[in-house]
């Protein structure tokens, strides 16, 4: 017979409402900055439950126009779960984590994928496609996401959270911001901007504090857009549930933050908000390794990978090179990021012989589990890159014919109401 007495249910330490806009929520915040104090505390060993939002904070809806990813406020991402304390840590050790597991709300089985405005966050391809809102409904059934927006496609995926790190130390967060800023300096009129420097608009840290520290944490507080030394918003999507992550620790406690969980995603998250972003929950196990930084010569986070992953082992796979031969046919030297971009476009045209319009296949590229892989970096002047295209998430064959490929009409993404695409 079952018994209750030792049956003790993982605790979970921060809640959160998926359907209420998160500056309205206790136990989030949207900088990064040393003095944000930590909501909770726990020991080594501790095994417990984080909800997270969706990294916009409940901005976008399960609807068919896109209005709502062409007006999102990107001052107020990413709005993360935490921090979390954890006992004995110091400057200079190492905190694992294991990420035990990533679900979705059982009360919210669906998430999105979008493609941004170009003056409005853009994307890998926001120039070159002079982007408009456009995004797709994702609906989840159990391992296995399907969409209205793309249809004939239904594949696992691999759920992860996209943005997981300790906080920074006031160093560190100068040596952030000095940085970046030379570089937004140096670019002062690209669009869109090469870096988010510190900006109090939209900042929001839901936790009561005094006046003179919330002015402190909004005035330079690191916005979370990008990855760095402490792990941040890195995007991996094989840092999925199973995975063992080792991150550097730079303040007494760590002060773990995480959000902007996602269902699936590809390597690249090519259209910026590229991943089936969701809001769910998260289950960590943390640990401590003592003067870890030194021993590893921890100088950003390692990790190891899932060992659940879905096995699709028959791929169509597209190189690239580093010409843009899509574009004005430039020459460039060994650049990896031109490479993975023609790989890209390259699989983007192959999906539209098929009958998917530009932005269906940009929006799947994005948030299929696709692999993208360097395959030279030394052979002057052209890197090699290449993207897989697994064949097991299509309903139909894919392949190439003598007879060529079969287009049938297959609908269209959710766009702005307006008509603009």
């Amino acid at each position: 017979m079952a018994t209750r007495a030792n049956s003790v249910p993982h605790p979970t330490l921060i809640q959160v409402d998926p359907f209420l806009p998160a500056d309205q929520q206790k136990g989030l915040h949207n900088r990064w900055h040393p003095e944000i104090p930590p909501v909770v505390t726990v020991k080594p060993g501790d095994v417990f439950k984080l909800e997270c939002v969706d990294w916009t904070g409940a901005q976008i809806g399960n609807n068919d126009n896109s209005d709502d990813i062409r007006d999102v406020d990107l001052t107020k991402v990413h709005n993360l779960t935490g921090p979390v304390a954890v006992e004995g840590a110091e400057p200079g050790d190492c905190l694992v984590v294991d990420i035990l597991d990533v679900t979705p709300f059982d009360k919210m089985p669906w998430g999105y994928t979008g493609i941004f405005e170009l003056e409005n966050g853009g994307g890998l391809f926001a120039r070159e496609f002079n982007s408009r809102a456009c995004k797709a409904i994702w609906d989840f059934e159990g391992i296995y996401a399907t969409s209205r927006h793309v249809p004939g496609v239904r594949f696992a995926g691999v759920s992860h959270p996209g943005l997981i790190g300790t906080a920074p130390s006031a160093e560190l967060l100068e040596q952030w911001n000095t940085r970046e800023g030379k570089l937004v300096a140096a670019h002062a009129d690209a669009v869109p901007p090469v870096a988010f420097l510190p900006l109090e608009a939209g900042a929001y840290i839901g936790q009561d504090l005094p006046q003179d520290v919330l002015a402190r944490i909004k005035k330079d507080g690191a916005r979370t857009i990008p990855g760095r030394e402490h792990g941040g918003n890195c995007d991996i999507k094989n840092l999925s549930r199973g995975s063992r992550c080792y991150f550097p620790v730079f303040l007494p406690g760590a002060n773990l933050s995480v959000g902007d969980l996602h269902f699936s995603q590809g390597d690249g998250e090519m259209s910026f908000c590229g991943a089936i972003e969701m809001a769910g929950v998260i289950t960590l196990r943390t640990s401590l390794i003592k003067g870890g930084v030194d021993k590893f010569a921890l100088r950003q986070p390692i990790f190891l990978p899932s060992p659940i992953d879905p096995l699709y082992s028959s791929k169509l796979v597209f190189e690239g090179i580093s010409v843009d031969y899509h574009g004005d046919g430039t020459q460039y030297s060994m650049d990896a990021t031109v490479a993975y971009k023609q790989a890209a476009l390259n699989a983007i045209a192959y999906l539209q012989k098929l009958g998917y319009t530009r932005e269906q296949a940009y929006i799947l590229l994005s948030a299929a589990p696709i692999e993208a892989h360097v395959g030279a970096l030394v052979d002057s002047p052209n890197a090699c890159v290449t993207l897989a295209l697994p064949l097991g998430i299509f309903e139909f064959d894919i392949l190439p014919k003598e007879e060529g490929l079969q287009s049938q009409v297959r609908g269209q993404c959710a766009t702005r109401s307006d008509g603009v695409v």
